[in-house]
């Protein structure tokens, strides 16, 4: 999502299809603060990014050290889908 601030000033209706209201598995890579994030996932959703300040390597080091890397990134989506899969069998 390139702009908060557009996204939020677009009809319900554009932003329900962007973001499906029944849809609860989302997962949000934010390579910077998750500030904020948190009202795009829901309560079932993952946010993935920088919960610190000052770290110092090689961008590839951060990036494994933060969850970025692509295994981490595919371990964090299932993860999300299988949990939300568990709750609504419960609700079933």
């Amino acid at each position: 999502m390139p702009s908060w601030d557009i996204f939020e000033n677009q009809t319900q209706d554009y932003r329900n299809s962007v973001l499906p209201p029944d849809v609860k598995a989302r997962v949000v890579v934010e390579q910077a603060s998750t500030l904020g994030w948190e009202r795009y996932v829901g309560t079932q959703g993952c946010v993935i990014g920088m919960k610190t300040f000052g770290a110092s390597a090689p961008l590839k080091e951060l990036q494994k050290k933060f969850g970025f890397d692509p295994e981490m990134l595919v371990a964090a989506a299932k993860k999300t889908i299988e949990q939300n899969l568990s709750v609504h069998e419960t609700l079933e």
